[in-house]
């Protein structure tokens, strides 16, 4: 067994994905960051280091209508409230960065939810 923490272990992970992931002004990141209670997703510009959307569990519009915050549910609607402001932006494509977390569970209802909400990657 590792002696390193989960987070340490996902943060390891992180950082092997980011050798070979890079976001642009053509195709920024849509970084995932999971918390046991929330869920954050943003879309990043590497080249210029700012964010250019964001959205989380935390948001006014999402916290009066889930009933909890760390269910797929709660992935499902931020990942649709990141696509339509990132496509109000006029951002279509991504770079998905799962930001170690494996792709299954809350990340990946989000990766879901997005795409159908009409971000491609």
């Amino acid at each position: 067994m590792s002696s390193n923490s989960r987070k340490q272990q996902t943060q390891k992970r992180h950082r092997r994905l980011r050798r070979h992931l890079s976001g642009t002004a053509l195709r920024p990141r849509l970084a995932v960051f999971r918390s046991n209670n929330h869920i954050y997703a943003q879309v990043i510009d590497d080249d210029t280091q700012s964010t250019l959307v964001a959205a989380s569990t935390l948001d006014k519009d999402l916290r009066t209508a889930l009933a909890t915050s760390n269910t797929t549910d709660a992935s499902v609607a931020v990942g649709e409230l990141v696509a339509q402001r990132a496509l109000a932006q006029g951002i279509q494509q991504v770079v998905f960065d799962r930001g170690g977390n494996l792709y299954h569970g809350r990340v990946k209802a989000l990766a879901d939810a997005a795409r159908e909400a009409g971000l491609q990657f």
